[in-house]
C-alpha cells in the first residue's frame, strides 16, 4: 500500500519505499496505544489478510493540543479491496466503538479534496461537512456528534 501510488495519493501524495515506511511506521502507527485511541491493522475475516489499517485517533486542535471527548476517524484499505465494504464497515465498527466504549462527544474525520469514496462513506454514516481547508493540499474536515449530542439538538 505505501508503494501503491493510487493508494498513496489522498495520504500524502507519493509513494514510499519499504525503508520509509517501515521508519514511519515505527515512529508512529506502531507505537503502543493510549486510552484505547489508535490506528489498529484491518484484517479480512474471510483469510486473516491484512488489508490496511482503521481507527479513531485523539483529535487535536489547531495549536496540536488535545481535544477532550473527541476522536478523529481514519481509514487506508489497499486499492485490491476498494468497493467491497471494508472500509465501511471498519468505519461504522470504529463510529460505533467510539459511541459505545469510549464515550465519545464527536468524531471527526479529514479527507483530501477529490477523494470521493471516503467522503461517501462518511455521508453515509452521518458525517456532516464542516469546513474546506484551501492550500497546496486542500481537505474536507467532517464532524458526527454522539447520538446524545445529536438527540439534544433535536
Amino acid at each position: 500500500m505505501e508503494m501503491d501510488p493510487d493508494v498513496r495519493r489522498y495520504v500524502g501524495g507519493h509513494p514510499r519505499s519499504r525503508e520509509d515506511a517501515e521508519r514511519k511506521f515505527r515512529e508512529g502507527p506502531l507505537q503502543e496505544v493510549s486510552g484505547r485511541l489508535g490506528v489498529w491493522a484491518t484484517i479480512l475475516k474471510s483469510n486473516g489478510q491484512y488489508v490496511g489499517r482503521c481507527g479513531l485517533y485523539p483529535h487535536m486542535n489547531s495549536s496540536g493540543g488535545l481535544v477532550a471527548g473527541e476522536a478523529t476517524l481514519s481509514f487506508y484499505i489497499a486499492r485490491a479491496n476498494w468497493g467491497h465494504g471494508v472500509a465501511s464497515e471498519a468505519a461504522k465498527a470504529f463510529v460505533e466503538f467510539g459511541w459505545k466504549q469510549l464515550e465519545l462527544s464527536r468524531i471527526v474525520a479529514t479527507v483530501q479534496v477529490g477523494n470521493g469514496a471516503s467522503v461517501r462513506i462518511l455521508e453515509r454514516l452521518g458525517f456532516d461537512l464542516i469546513s474546506t481547508e484551501v492550500g497546496p493540499r486542500s481537505f474536507l474536515k467532517f464532524a458526527l456528534p454522539s447520538p446524545e449530542q445529536r438527540n439534544r439538538r433535536e
